[in-house]
């Protein structure tokens, strides 16, 4: 991923409003990422990735930033939330299943590149099959008039298959009979995975059945791009980039990182909640962690943490894992004007959303200036007189005004309905102005 910071920056700004200090940050970090893999490889080894400490209330676009930048990235990339850990010893997942699960991401990740770099011969692969099942081959010593034919019938059979009109014929195919149920699931103990592994293994060089099924062609060629690929691809030369590139690209972002902060001050803390911390201590300094795949080095794996520190504080960590976090990033609570530009310059926005929905029924929704506005006042005051849960308010805002107008849908179907300031405050005056009303309803 090559792209410079303004770059990452310009991308993010399509999707968030504001926390410009978040996205440079992020944006260093990505382009840091870069650069260490173009220095000499005596260097490479002694530049360690600056992880980042986000912190900023609910709905303020953390967790949307990290949702972006998966998308944007070809590069491993997993989001876990660091209170599903629990401490070595006790029942749940331990904090190394994060590292195995960016290994099966960049396993994916790899393997689709591979796919596309072959594609086409996955293609012949598959709609060899298929045609050796249409027209099957001559058997030894046949003539040359029945050569000639089955070449014609072959070739037209071919055409006929590319184009997709043979694509609702019901043929029949083998598929290798699975003698297992892959169980990828991280959390298992390393033994356990590999003792899984070594049976299904065993049991795969037992069984060499094949199962029959009656399918139509479309059907065929999905079922069929498994084993193809399968066939085609270097499982061993996979298995090596993806490792590598989960070692050295590879980026865990952990959110909710306050849930296992332990503040002096609250005694009924679960007490494992510091035993995450100190498990997760190595793995962000940088250990070793054995994977079905061979172990992985997390020295140069980047994490970005977040989290929204309303009970705890980031001083409410432990000393040792506030250092392995360099940078802290605290995002801006968004105001009025930040929560209409949400609703107007986002590429995703919110009403662009219900239009599209609404427009299924062919029903032509429009938003007037004025609502947009007033749907942002009146997001903000919820927020104040009640939780302040960002623009996660949005939602419930103009889910409440849109209602009716969605409901009754089939009603108005040719139509178009103007969303006025005056309908959003019918709708909303008397709930937010009761402050009651408005924490069990907004």
């Amino acid at each position: 991923m090559d792209l410079t910071p303004k770059q990452i920056v310009e991308y993010l700004n399509d999707y968030i409003i504001g926390q410009s200090n978040a996205k440079k940050t992020i944006a260093l970090a990505l382009r840091n990422r870069y650069r260490r893999m173009r220095v000499e490889p005596e260097l490479q080894e002694e530049i360690m990735p600056k992880n980042i400490l986000m912190i900023g209330s609910t709905g303020v676009g953390k967790t949307e930033i990290a949702r972006r930048l998966a998308k944007m990235m070809s590069l491993p990339f997993i989001k876990v939330e660091a209170s599903k850990y629990t401490e070595v010893g006790f029942v749940g997942r331990d904090v190394e299943s994060m590292v195995r699960d960016l290994v099966y991401e960049s396993i994916n990740l790899v393997t689709k590149e591979f796919e596309s770099k072959i594609k086409d011969k996955i293609e012949d692969e598959i709609n060899k099959q298929i045609i050796e099942i249409l027209v099957p081959p001559l058997p030894d010593g046949a003539t040359q008039t029945a050569q000639d034919s089955f070449i014609k019938t072959y070739n037209t059979m071919e055409k006929k298959l590319i184009s997709g009109q043979l694509d609702d014929k019901k043929i029949e195919i083998e598929l290798p009979k699975k003698t297992h149920v892959e169980i990828i699931d991280s959390s298992l103990p390393m033994d356990m995975s590999s003792m899984q592994e070594s049976l299904n293994k065993m049991l795969g060089g037992l069984n060499k059945e094949k199962v029959k099924k009656e399918v139509k062609i479309r059907d065929a060629k999905i079922l069929l791009r498994d084993v193809a690929s399968e066939k085609l691809l270097d499982q061993e030369a996979i298995k090596i980039e993806a490792v590598k590139r989960a070692e050295n690209g590879g980026i865990i972002f952990l959110d909710e990182i306050d849930k296992i902060a332990t503040g002096s001050k609250n005694q009924n803390q679960d007490p494992s909640k510091e035993g995450v911390q100190r498990d997760l201590l190595p793995i962000v300094e940088g250990s070793s962690v054995h994977t079905k795949f061979g172990s992985v080095k997390t020295d140069h794996i980047l994490f970005i943490a977040a989290g929204a520190f309303h009970v705890s504080k980031p001083s409410d960590l432990l000393p040792e894992l506030q250092g392995r976090f360099p940078l802290r990033v605290e995002l801006d609570n968004l105001d009025e004007e930040a929560l209409y530009k949400i609703l107007t310059n986002t590429k995703n926005s919110l009403l662009r959303q219900y239009k599209a929905l609404l427009a299924v029924e062919d029903v032509k929704l429009e938003f007037s200036d004025e609502a947009i506005k007033a749907f942002a006042k009146y997001s903000v005051t919820a927020n104040e007189k009640t939780e302040d849960i960002g623009a996660r308010r949005l939602h419930t805002v103009i889910e409440k005004v849109i209602e009716d107008i969605s409901f009754n849908a089939d009603e108005k179907a040719g139509e178009e309905v103007l969303i006025t300031r005056e309908l959003v405050e019918e709708k909303l005056d008397d709930i937010v102005d009761n402050e009651d009303s408005a924490r069990y309803i907004l």
